[in-house]
């Protein structure tokens, strides 16, 4: 509630000030006219209090009158519904109760009541001013409401910038104002240096405010709460002198105050809570708290704000939750605290904290929740003397060491238990974890010198509550006993050395798992499947072998029904899938890549309407690709590459969500669809090593997203000046287009356009990757040649950009757009029948490494502009005509004789042949000779 504590209220919410309202033509209708009438029944007229002529004169409304062409009345001349009531200065007396007719009139825009003598609780009307859903302009100004404006209203209107204005100076002795969610975008902000010095409470969070914020405001002299959150596109500055003594809340967090803490804050001694969450402050936090002995709730966090912790901070008494996580604060923990008695939740994640991991943060008596992970802290965890009641326990990402001590676990109330990602050793045994039976989440992944007890005793122990385990990337070497007897949900053993098989006595107490992860061991057998109502299953990298999916996909098997993820990659599986998979109806992910399975990909996966990957990817099936996989419409990644696939590209693709296609490394002929063309959302299309016989597809340049298109070794052929001279590839990053019979000369405006190849390389390269689950990702990779190797790329979007357009018919020049390209890392040309000189403009392909211009004609010099590529490590430009000294400096100097090699005309290091110049020109003339 906004309480306003006033008999003035004024709602200014409109883009006009006019306050005439002229007549319509329009019949009235005549419910509308009625519900006017009875409003006229339920008000009195009385000129009294002010000017004896009232503006608007209500007693003439009547019934042998169109309402529309009532004074005051305003209606819409196509439906007649009454749009505007005008009746400011109109001796107007009464109330307006929950009931009135009034708000009968739903599509009301304007509204103008003010200036009369209404009387009553406006708060007790709000909910029936809601029915006004086109309101634009309510003014209820000048009468003697009383009570509070109700929120939910205000999140309803808009006020303009004049009206606001008009609020900040006609109200001088107002104390609260709350504004939460109005829109103010069209304020001026200069317009709160107008706000009385009385104001105490200002709430004006969330209301798309813009601009400069006035540092005075934070210094009215009877502010106790300032609450601006939400307002992300509000800059400003924190006073450094002159605060309002008074102030006891402060929240300015998801705004953009930019500058540093002030010292000031010292001084702010009635102050109760602090909130800066999600600012564009730096340097560093004073340390000047000492005097805030109220303060129960400080955040700092997501700032980038740099130094040592202040120390003074561990002293505030009242403290309950102190947030500075997610900033570059430095320096260690202090070694003892026993001020911090009340402090509930402690955040500290995210910066750059060492020092060792004193015991004092497990002793505190109120502590609830801890997380210190993503820091630079070291050593052996101390004892813990005195263990507190703390719940929650993160330290992943540290480089702890040492192993765990037994104290940690006389933490009884803990529900959570995070120590992955550090160098701890030693072995887990279910009686450390006894006294633990409030546990939650136990992660102590990724600390490779970490194991686990196996012993047959530890059945005897139980986790009632245990419902996720983590212990991938340790040294785990067979099946824990002691989870067996928990009500695990999710249990991730990745990364280890389980070898064997699961058995029915291993998959026991296994009944309520949801998701296990058992990919990189060496699993060989599947004997038993785990669960009864497993939905995510990954046993990617193992060593299983033989036609086990016949059997352990068995959907007969009720256990089965609700498998949405199946990850079978890189084993040794054989036989061929069958068509009973495709009763699992729920199936989202099937990965079955990188084994030896074949036979022909039923059709029937067509029918898997939630299928989001299909990846079948180096395996031996043959035959056609079922055109019903075409059809599904929630599929985003379909893999299918390097197998012995025959017949067409399938013509039916009508999925927009498909990103990634790769039908590389097959048997496959014929045109490329254009139906592709309705994959909208394509990002990667790979159809290289195949035997497709088609001019170059244009449509291609319809896909705005499509980044990496590879048509390599294939029969492509023609022309591409027709093609693909006025297309636009603003987001291609990897193209290639070798290995084909492609002609003709190249179009410079198929360069221009290459958007994403002209600007800068992004400094932070983002993976490509598909989200599975909460915890697991699909990587996408990418094969491409460069520095004359072949690599897989796991991640493709911003970290390489290449063109490689070798093994073609191309001739004609070199067009000196491709200069333009300033984010190319690869660049092949080679075996063309290329002619003309290497465009000097290459000379501004900084980011490139490797370069390929052998087996051309080319022929002039080499430009020196190319000593400038630092980064350029391969470089062949043999089988040319180019003439004249080899350039020397920085990376020229590290190419060899085979970088030249038959160009006859070159001399200079590294080759053997001297350069011998002409004294007869200003330009040098260059003899080549024999040393």
């Amino acid at each position: 509630m906004g309480s306003l504590c006033l008999v003035l209220v004024l709602l200014q919410l409109s883009w006009s000030l006019s306050s005439s309202v002229p007549p319509s033509s329009h019949l009235c209708l005549p419910h509308q006219r009625d519900a006017l009438l009875h409003f006229k029944t339920t008000i009195s007229v009385d000129c009294g209090f002010v000017d004896p002529s009232p503006k608007i004169d209500i007693e003439s409304w009547n019934k042998s009158i169109d309402c529309c062409s009532w004074k005051g009345v305003k209606c819409d001349h196509v439906t007649g519904h009454v749009i505007n009531i005008d009746l400011s200065h109109s001796c107007v007396v009464g109330s307006l109760f929950a009931n009135n007719s009034l708000f009968q009139l739903q599509n009301l825009q304007w509204l103008d009541l003010s200036a009369n003598d209404l009387v009553g609780s406006l708060l007790e009307n709000t909910s029936s001013l809601f029915h006004f859903h086109r309101l634009k302009r309510l003014n209820l100004a000048n009468n003697n409401f009383d009570g509070d404006i109700s929120t939910e209203l205000l999140s309803r209107l808009r006020f303009d910038g004049q009206g606001f204005d008009m609020l900040a100076r006609n109200l001088t002795k107002l104390r609260n104002l709350v504004l939460e969610f109005v829109d103010l975008s069209d304020v001026a902000l200069t317009s709160f240096l107008n706000l009385s010095s009385s104001l105490e409470h200002l709430n004006l969070s969330w209301c798309q405010l813009h601009g400069e914020f006035p540092t005075q405001v934070f210094q009215l002299p009877n502010l106790k709460i300032l609450d601006l959150r939400g307002n992300e596109n509000l800059r400003g500055y924190l006073p450094n002198t002159n605060w309002s003594s008074g102030l006891e809340l402060l929240n300015l967090s998801n705004c953009g105050f930019r500058g540093s803490i002030p010292s000031s804050f010292g001084n702010l001694t009635q102050i109760i809570s602090i909130d800066l969450y999600g600012n564009l402050l730096g340097g560093q936090i004073p340390d000047v708290f000492g005097n805030l002995r109220k303060l129960t709730s400080l955040r700092f966090s997501s700032c980038s704000l740099s130094g040592p912790l202040p120390i003074t901070i561990f002293n505030l008494t009242k403290i309950t939750l102190l947030d500075l996580s997610n900033n570059h604060l430095e320096g260690p923990l202090p070694n003892q605290v026993t001020e911090l008695q009340f402090l509930e939740e402690l955040e500290l994640y995210d910066n750059f904290i060492s020092g060792g991991v004193p015991s004092w943060l497990f002793t505190l008596p109120s502590l609830l929740q801890l997380d210190l992970s993503y820091n630079k802290l070291v050593g052996p965890i101390d004892r813990i003397q005195k263990p507190s009641s703390i719940q929650e326990v993160d330290m992943s990402y540290n480089n702890i060491s040492g192993s765990i001590p037994y104290s940690i676990f006389d933490l009884g109330n803990l529900t959570l238990l995070d120590l992955s990602s550090n160098n701890l050793s030693g072995v887990i045994k279910s009686d450390m974890l006894s006294n633990l039976t409030t546990l939650e989440v136990l992660d102590v992944s990724s600390n490779s010198l970490l194991s686990l007890s196996t012993s047959g005793n530890d059945v005897n122990y139980s986790f009632p509550r245990l419902t996720t385990v983590n212990f991938s990337g340790c040294s785990v070497r067979q099946f824990p006993n002691f989870f067996q007897t928990s009500k695990l949900q999710h249990l991730y053993l990745s990364n280890n050395m389980i070898s064997g098989g699961i058995s029915k006595r291993e998959a026991e107490g296994w009944e309520g798992l949801l998701s296990l992860d058992l990919s990189h061991n060496f699993l060989t057998a599947l004997e038993q499947f785990p669960g009864k109502n497993l939905v995510f299953l990954n046993l990617h990298s193992n060593l299983l072998q033989g036609a086990i999916l016949s059997t352990c996909l068995n959907p007969q098997i009720p256990i089965l029904k609700e498998l949405s993820v199946i990850i079978f990659s890189k084993n040794k599986l054989t036989g061929n899938i069958p068509s009973s998979i495709c009763n699992f109806s729920s199936l989202n992910v099937l990965d079955l890549s990188k084994n030896s399975l074949s036979g022909t990909i039923p059709d029937c996966l067509g029918n898997l309407s939630f299928l989001k990957l299909m990846d079948l990817h180096v395996n031996n099936f043959y035959g056609e690709i079922p055109s019903s996989i075409c059809n599904l419409s929630s599929l985003n990644v379909l893999d299918l590459s390097k197998n012995s696939l025959s017949g067409t590209v399938p013509d039916s693709f009508v999925n927009g969500k498909l990103s990634y296609i790769f039908l590389n490394d097959n048997q496959l002929e014929g045109l490329v669809p254009p139906s592709s063309a309705n994959c909208t959302s394509l990002e990667i299309l790979n159809l290289g090593n195949n035997k497709l016989t088609d001019r170059f597809p244009h449509w291609l340049a319809s896909l705005p997203s499509l980044q990496v298109l590879i048509l390599r070794f294939n029969r492509f052929y023609g022309s591409l000046r027709h093609s693909i001279a006025s297309s636009n590839f603003s987001s291609l990053q990897i193209i290639d287009l070798s290995g084909n019979k492609f002609t003709g000369t190249l179009p410079t405006s198929f360069f221009r356009n290459l958007r994403a190849m002209k600007n800068k390389p992004r400094e932070r390269p983002s993976d490509s990757s598909v989200m599975l689950d909460d915890n697991n990702y699909y990587q996408i990779s990418v094969n491409v040649t460069t520095k004359k190797l072949e690599l897989e790329l796991t991640k493709v979007v911003g970290i390489f950009v290449s063109m490689d357009l070798s093994n073609n018919k191309f001739f004609g020049q070199i067009p000196k757009e491709v200069g333009q390209l300033i984010s190319l890392h690869m660049l092949n040309f080679s075996h063309n029948n290329f002619t003309g000189p290497i465009p000097t403009s290459f000379g501004n392909l900084v980011s490139l490494e490797s370069l390929d211009l052998s087996s051309n004609k080319l022929s002039g010099r080499i430009p020196s502009q190319m000593t400038k590529l630092t980064f350029l490590e391969v470089l062949n430009l043999s089988k040319n005509n180019f003439v004249g000294p080899i350039p020397h400096g920085n990376q020229f100097n590290t190419f060899d004789n085979d970088s030249y090699s038959s160009n006859i005309g070159l001399c200079g290091p590294p080759l053997s042949k001297q350069c011998i110049t002409h004294w007869g020109g200003r330009t040098a003339c260059t003899i080549v000779g024999e040393t």
